[in-house]
């Protein structure tokens, strides 16, 4: 183990890798879910697994939990004094360590991969992930650290204290795909929900007919439901 000091490791990038690993990560996946540059966070890892706080040992993993508790206490108690921004929310699911995928309106973001944006802005942001049923209520605990507040519908803006909130949608299971790092529901129920608001997403489904061969089109679906 390496001659390292105590501060050394107690950075922005220290914090969320620590935060954002789950046992088997790679630095890719690490990097991607954090939104950051992969050899940034390779060396970053590197320094990490020399000072004894990850192993990486078929992926990674924290070597004390603990380390990833108080980090998340701190964070959490960051938050009254400094909320987090839309960017940062989008982060904060990967630090729970649960399962989860993003749907509704964010699967058609992720997977048109930022491309296509509707019916938010930075004043009256939802999130929308996708848990499993036997997790609601851990979820509601930890976005509640954040003062995040959570429900099963969209709420209205003037019924949500700032801008932020987060739609939980239960679900026996979440079957969810990997999308630059982000795990969201299936392409397929993606596009079927887009078609269930075919108004609101026809932009999209064209933008998902581009990118993915195996997405029908827009004129391919009417014919079928004509």
């Amino acid at each position: 183990m390496g001659n390292y000091r105590m501060f050394e490791q107690c950075g922005e990038k220290e914090l969320k890798i620590l935060l954002a690993i789950d046992p088997g990560d790679s630095i890719s996946g690490v990097a991607r879910k954090i939104d950051e540059n992969r050899e940034t966070i390779r060396r970053t890892v590197n320094r990490l697994e020399n000072a004894g706080y990850i192993q990486y040992k078929k992926g990674l993993s924290v070597v004390d939990d603990t380390v990833r508790e108080t980090g998340l206490a701190f964070l959490a108690a960051s938050a009254a004094i400094s909320p987090p921004s839309i960017s940062e929310t989008y982060m904060l699911p990967h630090f729970a360590g649960l399962d989860f995928a993003y749907t509704a309106i964010d699967a058609v973001y992720v997977w048109t991969r930022g491309g296509y944006q509707v019916a938010r802005d930075e004043t009256d942001y939802p999130l929308f992930i996708a848990i499993r049923e036997e997790d609601l209520e851990e979820w509601e605990r930890f976005f509640e650290r954040f003062g995040i507040p959570t429900a099963q519908e969209r709420q209205p803006a003037d019924d949500v204290a700032g801008p932020l909130q987060i739609v939980l949608d239960p679900r026996a299971e979440v079957d969810a795909e990997l999308v630059d790092g982000r795990p969201v529901i299936p392409l397929a129920e993606t596009v079927a929900f887009a078609r269930a608001h075919y108004a609101t997403f026809e932009s999209a489904l064209d933008m998902l007919d581009q990118m993915y061969n195996d997405v029908d089109t827009e004129a391919d679906y009417r014919e079928r439901a004509a």
